[in-house]
């Protein structure tokens, strides 16, 4: 239990009242009393409101339910099934066309294309990093991923080796001659690299042998470090609204084998971070809240900084600074060091023991995370640090698994109760709706209208998606296995129909329209040969798991024009919600033992994976081996579809509990010497019934279709917190 201090009312962990009193307040021009009485105010205000709107989500579910037992066994009519999901008012009526009114949006979210990093930011290094992530070497992504396969003698080994660094500097070359080509020549053959100024202006010229060149596209050389001449620091080009720096010192190593000096090219890179407080953290009482907002704070501040150990030497980690240059006018000209941060909270489900209402509940999270990560957001609006993030004044804030209009509302709503608290202007803060439950994606239109005139950003979510329609029509029948689910009538129509959305609404020009994550992050090769298809669909951002991945998917927005590609798809047929309202159930398979085996064990091993990190060592989310040692990375999401997917075949027959209390137990034995090397890891086997994470995988499986929604939540937080008071944490 923990000690607790009165505040108008609310019983606040002691923990926390001094994090918020002592560390967040000061520099805000708040005061305390005041602030603490208004945030009474808003608990009082909307805590009814959030627990109406999650019983509405469990009437819904049980009357899909309960129409899908009554017709149990027959084929599905889509029109009979479409008019029942509008009579209870699963699917809203869709109103007038309109645009989107979003004012005092960053340019990294309105106009410019490019990666999105996504980061816990309960990991100070991790949030570091990403934040730092707006520009990223080339030469490095190229070097140190399998994108340069590792021939005999070109291996990336300890040292650089510069037979590796010949392939890389070549590739890197192959590259700029896609992007920002010269007229008549290679960049490869390039001696030097010229800023020459003419009475009229300053222009870029490549010389190669006794001959010059000029950029094909003159006006995509936009500036350059240090004096006009040859051998300038760097020269810096931009294409589809993305910087190149070509970055030139012939006395370094790699420079100095280069004809021209090149010791680099840097990428602009992660463009926008979210910094995460949802499914990438285990965050389950006061301590675990506070550090959150403690990191989110010294992000918005400028001060966060991180100290640790690597490669046997210790590293100091803080926020890099703006980058200055001379422009191709000869005016000094800045670019922004840093990704442009936004924030995501929780959803509406969960509360938190941080703080006690008033009749000694504890309050909604969601609740708590909208006031405080506003409050800590303060510093970058109108602080000493202000401008550092936002250079338009606005708060933006990611929110998750919405579902439908009248949960956008109540958020927006929220959102203006804190600004009025905060003392902000109308629409500072803005939102970004995740499109990653059934309800949202059905009725996306409508949502985007309740936040009209302050959305930012919608994405798709593929795994939490699916979560939610396996969950969802649960009872419609057994599923089709995880891999096809990929290629189902409705996720399809799913990812088109996000971008239609966002383009009939009027995204282009002032909001991100997203697409979800690349989930191997050793693979890289794979992801440059797979995932341009985010840009080629409309996508003005997609996630990526690293920042080398971020400068490798840097290089998809340069070769795709984004706003263009918009413009081609304005026109297409929108995706039909008739596909969307597909169920994914298998048709007439007949799978074999060892193929309903191999399907239950992968679900299984990676349930465990996940969440003997997550509930014994608290890490959120974090690259794990699946059944074939293959580097996943894992979150909520892919475990709350593996569980449900599980859920749903137990449901029908395919598996029964035995067999799948025999994959847990054989697989946690497996997962247990995939983390052989972990002096923090507690084995799972062979005490069973004493591994509190292997109750927990259990729980999600047994246990899994009373879950609401089928979120893993509700179990990860309550074993978490046991293990917590078993070890002391």
């Amino acid at each position: 239990m923990h000690e607790r201090v009165t505040r108008s009312g609310l019983r606040v962990a002691a923990i926390f009242d001094e994090f918020v009193n002592e560390e967040v307040i000061p520099g805000t021009g708040l005061d305390s009393e005041a602030f603490w009485q208004g945030f009474s105010d808003i608990v009082k205000q909307f805590t009814q409101r959030n627990q109406e709107l999650l019983q509405r989500r469990d009437q819904l579910q049980r009357r899909i339910d309960d129409w899908h037992k009554q017709r149990r066994g027959k084929p599905i009519d889509g029109n009979e099934y479409k008019q029942f999901l509008e009579k209870i008012g699963y699917l809203e009526p869709s109103g007038q066309s309109f645009k989107i009114r979003t004012q005092n949006v960053d340019d990294e979210i309105a106009k410019i294309s490019g990666p999105q990093l996504v980061v816990p930011v309960m990991n100070e290094r991790f949030a570091l990093n990403a934040t730092n992530a707006r520009w990223g070497s080339l030469y490095d992504a190229f070097y140190g991923t399998n994108v340069i396969p590792e021939e005999p003698g070109r291996e990336r080994g300890t040292s650089y080796n510069s037979a590796r660094g010949e392939l890389v500097v070549t590739r890197t070359a192959q590259e700029l001659d896609s992007i920002v080509p010269l007229e008549g020549a290679s960049h490869r053959d390039v001696s030097q690299y010229e800023i020459r100024r003419t009475p009229e202006e300053l222009t870029l010229v490549a010389h190669v042998d006794s001959s010059e060149y000029s950029l094909s596209s003159t006006d995509q050389f936009v500036g350059f470090d240090g004096e006009p001449g040859t051998d300038p620091k760097s020269i810096l080009l931009q294409n589809n609204g993305l910087h190149i720096e070509i970055q030139i010192d012939r006395s370094h190593e790699v420079g100095a084998d280069h004809s021209a000096g090149v010791k680099d090219v840097v990428l602009e890179s992660a463009i926008t971070t979210i910094q995460d407080c949802e499914d990438s953290v285990a965050a389950v009482d006061a301590e675990d809240k506070t550090a959150v907002y403690r990191n989110w704070l010294g992000l918005m501040k400028g001060d966060l900084d991180a100290t640790f150990e690597k490669d046997g030497r210790t590293v100091h980690r803080k926020l890099v600074e703006d980058r200055d240059f001379t422009s191709a006018s000869g005016s000094p000209m800045t670019l922004p060091g840093r990704s442009l941060l936004l924030v995501r909270n929780v959803g509406h489900l969960m509360r938190t023991e941080a703080i006690l209402d008033q009749q000694g509940e504890e309050i909604f999270e969601g609740i708590l995370d909208a006031v405080v990560t506003s409050l800590c957001a303060l510093h970058d609006i109108r602080g000493s640090n202000a401008g550092s993030n936002s250079r338009m004044g606005s708060i933006y804030i990611v929110k998750p698994k919405m579902h439908g209009s009248e949960e956008t509302q109540f958020t927006c709503d929220l959102f203006e109760s804190v600004e009025d608290l905060l003392g902000l202007e109308r629409n500072v803060i803005k939102i970004g709706v995740m499109d990653e439950e059934r309800r949202t994606s059905l009725n996306l239109r409508e949502c985007i209208r309740a936040a009209r005139d302050r959305i930012v950003f919608i994405n798709t979510g593929f795994l939490d998606r699916t979560g939610d329609e396996l969950h969802t029509s649960m009872h419609a029948g057994p599923m089709v296995r995880k891999d096809p689910m990929k290629q189902e009538t409705w996720i399809l129509a799913y990812e088109d129909a996000n971008v239609d959305a966002g383009l009939s609404t009027g995204f282009p020009g002032t909001a991100q329209i997203g697409k979800g994550m690349w989930p191997k992050p050793d693979e890289m090769k794979e992801m440059l040969d797979a995932k341009s298809g985010h840009p080629n669909a409309g996508a003005s951002c997609a996630w990526v798991p690293s920042p080398t991945a971020a400068t490798l998917h840097a290089l998809h927005y340069h070769k795709i024009d984004v706003q263009n590609r918009q413009a081609d798809l304005a026109s297409r047929q929108p995706a039909r919600l008739e596909d969307i309202l597909t169920i994914p159930l298998a048709r007439g398979e007949n799978w074999s033992a060892e193929e309903i085996q191999s399907e239950l064990d992968n679900n299984v091993q990676g349930i465990l994976g996940y969440v003997v990190r997550w509930v014994e060592q608290g890490i959120g989310c974090s690259k794990v081996p699946d059944i074939n040692n293959v580097g996943l990375m894992e979150d909520r999401a892919t475990c709350r579809i593996s569980s449900q997917h599980i859920v749903n075949w137990l449901l029908h027959g395919i598996v029964s509990q035995d067999l799948v209390l025999e994959s847990l137990q054989r697989m946690a034995a497996t997962v247990d010497n995939q983390n052989e090397g972990d002096p923090n890891y507690r084995n799972m086997a062979p005490e069973f019934d004493n591994s509190i994470a292997f109750q927990a995988a259990c729980d999600l499986v047994f246990r899994g279709l009373e879950l609401p929604n089928g979120y893993t939540e509700p179990v990860l937080h309550e074993r978490r917190k046991e293990a917590k008071q078993r070890y002391g944490v």
